[in-house]
Formats: structure tokens, C-alpha cells, sequence
């Protein structure tokens, strides 16, 4: 029997491959997280020398996600295959470096779990076909961009864009939402914190959110349609205040510290899509609506 065949008659199969898929991809977007910001800098950095008219910095060596392949970051020792197994190899080798015995970060098996276990969920609420698998490299793309912008406050346009056209072709099939509620709820998405933020400049003088807050929005509405938006944007608000305020306390910041936020729109996002029509059907029944 062909495997697409098998995974669809056998929906804990499929949920379980979905759970080991997961956690492969998840040790990709390590690397993705990792190099991608490194790589935007490189090229915008060769693009300001070409506007400013400077002369070219010296070509470094190849770097890009698949080389250099992935080494110890204090005593560069190469990480060899059995090494880079997810979770796995962290659990065999005890957090630590099998040359130096340098910890090697919690994140990254915490980042490979979470793929995995994220990915499993979807294949069960989905069930084994084409929303599933176009919900997969969404919810992957929303981890990437939002440990990316944990670290850098930057949304990259190479994931938000892609993913913003997808989720167009998607509804051009009806997967998620109609197309019309699919490109107006790309438009929406831009324009609703677009207006915020110029609103915002206009009386701080200051900004108070980056340009990939926007497309990030604008996706999530390609997606799901502008039906989806108040909600998203309800729940990243709250979230966010609440996380925001906690983070603040623990690094003893202050409130004007910039805090990302693409992961609480990402999360929010995400429950939108699987959950949105069930919260506002159960809040407008709770409201006396219904």
C-alpha cells in the first residue's frame, strides 16, 4: 500500500508521522533561526555598499543554510549525523558538546519538541489531506518567524511573503476560507495596524511597531480571511500586555524596552485559524447574542 494511502486510512499513523516529521523540521528551523538574520545582513550590507557607491567588502566564505555544515560554536567541532538527530542526540549526549563539553543551548531540542508536538496536533484536527499539510509549513513558517523575532525584532519578508501568497492559492481552492475573504483579509490585515502605527507616529512621534508586524497580519488574513482578524488581534493585544509586563519584571527592563510583537500575533494567529469560528460563536452565546 502506497504511504499517502496508508497515512489516510490510519489516522494515529498519520498523527505520528506528522509527530516525527515535525521533529526533523524542527531542527532545521534551528539552523533557519539561526543564519537566516546573519544572511539578511550580509546582503543588505552588499546592497549598501552598491547604493553608496563603496567599494565591495571581501567575499567571506560560502554561508548560507545548508554550509558551513553545523559545528560547535566554541570549539568548532563538526556536528556529525548521529550527533544531530532531534532530541536524540541531545539526550545521549547529556546537553553537551561531545569535544569540549560546552552546554549546548536548551533551545534547540525545546525548539525541535515543540515543531513536533505542534505538527502532531494539526495532523489530528485536520486529519490526513491538504489543509493539514498546507497547515503544517504555516505553523512552521509562525515558529521560525516568531523565535526570529524573539531574538532580532525582525520579521523577515523571505517567510512572511511566501507564506502570504500561499495562503491566497489555498483559498483560491476554498481550503480555509473563500478567496474574497482571503485577499480582503490580506488587505485588512495591513491596513488595520498600518493606520495604528501611523496614528501612533503621528501623536508619539516615536514607532511603535516594525513594518513585518503589518505583512504578518496581512498573511494571517490570507489565510483565514478578514473574519479572523478582530479576534487575532484581540487575543496578540492581551497576550502580549500580559507576557510583555511579566518579561519586563524578570529583566528588570523598562517600559520603553521594544518588546517583538510577531510571536503573540503569530500565537494568536495560529488559534484563529483552528478555533476562531468556536470562541466567537461561544463569546457572542456568553454575550447574550445567541
Amino acid at each position: 500500500m502506497p504511504l499517502p494511502d496508508f497515512l489516510a486510512s490510519q489516522p494515529l499513523a498519520f498523527v505520528f508521522f506528522a509527530l516525527l516529521l515535525g521533529l526533523i523540521v524542527g531542527s532545521f528551523l534551528n539552523v533557519v533561526v539561526w543564519r537566516l538574520p546573519k544572511m539578511l545582513e550580509r546582503d543588505w550590507r552588499t546592497q549598501a555598499h552598491e547604493v553608496l557607491g563603496l567599494p565591495q567588502p571581501e567575499p567571506g566564505p560560502i554561508y548560507n543554510l545548508l554550509l558551513p555544515h553545523s559545528h560547535c560554536p566554541h570549539c568548532n567541532h563538526q556536528i556529525r549525523a548521529w550527533e544531530n538527530l532531534p532530541l536524540v542526540s541531545y539526550l545521549l549526549l547529556r546537553g553537551q558538546c561531545s569535544q569540549c563539553k560546552a552546554p549546548i543551548s536548551k533551545r534547540y531540542p525545546l525548539t525541535e519538541m515543540a515543531c513536533g508536538l505542534l505538527s502532531a496536533f494539526v495532523a489530528w484536527h485536520f486529519g490526513f489531506g491538504w489543509p493539514a499539510a498546507l497547515m503544517l509549513l504555516l505553523t512552521w513558517g509562525l515558529l521560525a518567524m516568531s523565535l526570529i523575532d524573539a531574538d532580532h525584532q525582525l520579521l523577515p519578508d523571505a517567510l512572511v511573503l511566501p507564506l502570504l501568497w500561499l495562503g491566497l492559492i489555498a483559498n483560491h481552492f476554498g481550503l480555509f476560507t473563500s478567496l474574497d475573504d482571503a485577499l480582503w483579509g490580506a488587505v485588512a490585515g495591513y491596513l488595520s495596524l498600518w493606520s495604528v502605527y501611523w496614528l501612533f507616529k503621528l501623536f508619539t512621534g516615536k514607532e511603535g511597531m516594525g513594518h513585518g508586524d503589518f505583512k504578518l497580519l496581512a498573511m494571517l488574513g490570507a489565510w483565514g480571511g478578514w473574519q479572523i482578524l478582530p479576534l487575532t488581534i484581540l487575543l496578540s493585544s492581551l497576550v502580549g500586555a500580559v507576557l510583555g509586563l511579566i518579561l519586563l519584571r524578570l529583566r528588570n527592563a523598562q517600559t520603553s524596552t521594544p518588546i517583538p510583537f510577531g510571536p503573540y500575533l503569530a500565537i494568536a494567529g495560529w488559534i484563529a485559524l483552528l478555533w476562531g469560528g468556536q470562541i466567537t460563536a461561544s463569546y457572542l452565546q456568553f454575550a447574550g447574542f445567541k
